[in-house]
């Protein structure tokens, strides 16, 4: 199996090509290791960050800015989107906050990334 992608691990975006399977993967384009882990983990299980927003109540703002804390695997970017949607906290909220926990079980968290004080 081979794949062309650009690389999003530092703001290089070398064009990288990736062959292999099996767990036997050979990435080349890349100008540092962090390409060679990227192009890797993105042919045998893709990660994402997921960034959005949920319902605040309480607040001058009606929507309050969220994402995972760390990846989580591409995969479940819809079913995770999804759990985020339902969500409506009570303002004030502080920056890092965890908004809901263990998301769609896979051990990261959703955090609130602003602060919004009751008003």
């Amino acid at each position: 199996m081979k794949k062309e992608m650009i690389c999003i691990s530092c703001p290089l975006g070398c064009h990288l090509t990736v062959e292999g399977e099996d767990g036997n993967y050979t990435v080349t384009g890349n100008t540092c290791k962090n390409g060679e882990i990227y192009g890797i983990q993105e042919m045998t299980n893709p990660q994402r960050v997921v960034p959005s927003t949920v319902v605040i109540k309480g607040a001058m703002l009606s929507r309050l800015p969220v994402k995972t804390a760390d990846t989580v695997p591409k995969a479940k970017i819809f079913d995770i989107m999804k759990a985020i949607d339902e969500v409506v906290v009570e303002a004030p909220v502080k920056m890092g906050d965890v908004v809901l926990a263990d998301v769609c079980g896979t051990g990261v968290d959703v955090v609130a990334t602003k602060s919004m004080p009751a008003c």
